[in-house]
């Protein structure tokens, strides 16, 4: 169920039937030459709703206010200020709390918010909500990636073959094969004297163009069977998250013991008082 497909009455069943939202997260940057600029995020959006299909839950729109500070330099990025995107996303999930779903799931399907939804999970501590958080990558697991790997040979990582057999399976119409690059894009490793030491510009460093890998191999077949992988993973994800119990009663405790280390300081004034 897609958010802004339900109208409120049905909205309102579908929160007391489900009780959970998905929020797919992506970016509006450059995908090479021949991909649109909102892959990540309708990759994100287009497996979400077919995951909600298949264990229920409503899909929020597509939400493409994410990390990429490091693809400014191309035309069409969208770079919101660091603040700003934690703040929006912290807004947008009190208003779906305030909806009435007691489960927020953040779905990403794009390498640079990795970090900043590790970091947007933990300050989700920093005061009492009234929905729980959870997060999950579009490859969530090694053995994912290997079912992934076995489809596509080619190593990449950005508007490479799995990216666009993806998109041919999704949007082939939107797909621009003959302006792919005639050679593979690999790493310049114009840091790597630095070895393990990282760097605010290291993916530009490798990857100037934003495109990593070969894209040549890709097809639509291919993208249909990683787009089930993909699907199948995120409905179990759905499906375990809805009978979660732990997470919700860990949260409700943790905030518990929170309240509970101020009162025997008002006790003790009171009692000197």
């Amino acid at each position: 169920m897609n958010w802004e497909e339900l109208t409120d009455r049905d909205f309102g069943r579908a929160v007391r039937e489900t009780g959970l939202c998905v929020v797919p997260l992506g970016v509006l940057e450059r995908h090479s030459e021949h991909l649109p600029l909102g892959t990540d995020v309708m990759v994100a959006h287009f497996v979400a709703t077919m995951a909600a299909d298949r264990e229920p839950a409503v899909v929020f729109p597509a939400y493409y206010f994410g990390q990429i500070f490091e693809a400014k330099h191309f035309p069409g990025t969208l770079a919101i200020k660091p603040a700003l995107l934690l703040e929006l996303m912290e807004n947008v999930c009190e208003e779906i709390g305030r909806n009435g779903f007691t489960k927020i799931l953040l779905y990403n399907c794009h390498g640079g918010n990795s970090a900043m939804m590790k970091f947007f999970l933990q300050s989700a501590l920093s005061k009492e909500k009234s929905y729980t958080l959870y997060h999950s990558e579009w490859l969530a697991d090694s053995a994912m990636e290997k079912k992934v790997r076995r489809i596509c040979r080619t190593k990449g990582g950005h508007a490479d073959e799995t990216e666009t057999s993806l998109m041919l399976a999704i949007a082939s119409d939107m797909i621009k094969m003959d302006r792919v690059p005639k050679t593979p894009a690999k790493p310049l490793g114009r840091l790597k004297h630095l070895k393990d030491i990282q760097s605010s510009i290291g993916w530009y460093s490798d990857y100037p163009e934003h495109y990593a890998g070969d894209a040549r191999a890709a097809n639509a077949a291919k993208g249909q069977k990683i787009l089930e992988i993909y699907v199948s993973a995120l409905a179990a994800v759905i499906r375990r998250i809805k009978a979660d119990q732990a997470a919700p009663a860990l949260q409700s405790e943790f905030f518990q013991r929170i309240r509970d280390i101020s009162r025997p300081r008002k006790e003790k004034s009171q009692i000197v008082r």
